[in-house]
């Protein structure tokens, strides 16, 4: 009798296991968006500096701690934009933007919205100057940015491990701009990015 017991009892210990196993769902996710990046262009060199605004790809990993509490790396590649001054093209540079967010994940019946915020870190690179600007002003830019990013968002399911994805993030980049090796002063990018893309989950 006792041994009949013991085997329905391991019997049911594995089939509860194996039930959790397949039930549970795994704290990797993958997304991909496609990015309208609008830049706030906040200047105080007195010069009308801005960047142009454009479309850009960017890959997400996100990991969970539990159902609720995340976090999300963000990654795209170098991207290139024009430098204005007023409405003359004076230059062009490249930045690589990645944020590292902390996200709360909201229990929402049909749909998954949440929250997140953390830190920007961004690059600047192949800083290029128009040559008589270069001449007079001899201009150079702080090629490193750190500023908080904030995010919203909501994740759809398609399927089991298919989402689609909507998000938005305000994230705090700025340089400092220098002439003749002077601080003349701030230049705010400050860009609201927003995203559609799809997840995956495994």
């Amino acid at each position: 009798m006792k041994k009949n017991l013991l085997a329905v009892a391991v019997l049911c210990a594995m089939t509860s296991g194996a039930a959790f196993a397949q039930q549970a769902e795994s704290p990797w996710l993958v997304r991909v968006r496609a990015l309208h990046l609008d830049s706030a262009n906040k200047d105080s060199t007195g010069l009308g500096l801005s960047v142009n605004n454009k479309t850009i790809p960017e890959v997400d990993i996100t990991y969970f701690f539990n159902k609720n509490v995340a976090a999300e790396l963000v990654l795209t590649v170098p991207q290139k934009h024009d430098v204005r001054a007023g409405s003359n093209n004076i230059g062009s540079l490249k930045h690589l933007p990645p944020s590292l967010l902390l996200q709360y994940h909201f229990d929402a019946p049909g749909f998954k919205p949440y929250v997140g915020a953390g830190i920007n870190y961004t690059r600047f690179s192949s800083v290029r100057f128009d040559p008589a600007v270069a001449a007079a002003l001899n201009p150079s830019i702080d090629k490193n940015s750190f500023g908080a990013a904030l995010q919203i968002g909501v994740d759809i399911p398609l399927t089991k491990n298919l989402s689609l994805n909507f998000d938005v993030k305000k994230v705090y980049i700025k340089t400092d701009v220098f002439s003749g090796g002077t601080k003349v002063g701030t230049f705010k990018v400050d860009p609201v990015l927003a995203g559609v893309g799809l997840g995956w989950r495994f």
